[in-house]
């Protein structure tokens, strides 16, 4: 994503990532957006979108109620705060902090997205953020969507989980 951001002439662009969890993802994507900027010259700007208190109630049968628990990946804030050096936190539920996202952090155009929130309820209200004005996006957007493929214990399917959320976003 940086490398087609420098081709098209963007001195920075975004990342996002949905389910930050303890933080590892974040600081790694920190390390690699310093090494990225010494490299090539992009900046990037990287945002991490979560609840802090771990996973929330599920909706319904397409959250995998037999696989996940409300409470599951809880974070320490204050601990992950502190080890962040770029990286922005937007805690709370998805279906409200992405309803101010762009108003708020206006943020250079998104080259990449992990998805990791393990429900379909929280994939599928991440996955509207797609709808917002192309001017925040750019050509291409690479997705990464985690819980998609698994044992016989996540016995995930096209029929709930991540899935189900990419199939009914791709058919819309």
């Amino acid at each position: 994503a940086a490398v087609l951001a420098r081709k098209l002439g963007y001195q920075r662009m975004s990342v996002l990532e949905f389910g930050v969890a303890g933080g590892n993802g974040l600081l790694n994507l920190e390390y690699h957006a310093r090494e990225i900027k010494k490299s090539i010259g992009i900046d990037i700007e990287i945002y991490g979108f979560d609840t802090g208190e771990g996973l929330p109630d599920p909706q319904d049968y397409r959250d995998l109620l037999y696989h996940w628990k409300k409470g599951f990946y809880k974070m320490d804030v204050p601990m992950l705060q502190a080890k962040l050096k770029t990286a922005k936190l937007i805690l709370g539920n998805v279906k409200e902090t992405s309803k101010d996202f762009f108003a708020r952090s206006n943020p250079a155009p998104i080259g990449a997205i992990a998805f990791d929130f393990d429900f379909y309820s929280s994939t599928v209200d991440a996955l509207k953020m797609l709808d917002a004005d192309e001017k925040f996006y750019l050509p291409r957007v690479y997705c990464y969507f985690d819980d998609t493929v698994g044992t016989e214990t996540e016995l995930y399917n096209d029929y709930t989980g991540v899935r189900l959320a990419i199939n009914e976003f791709n058919e819309a």
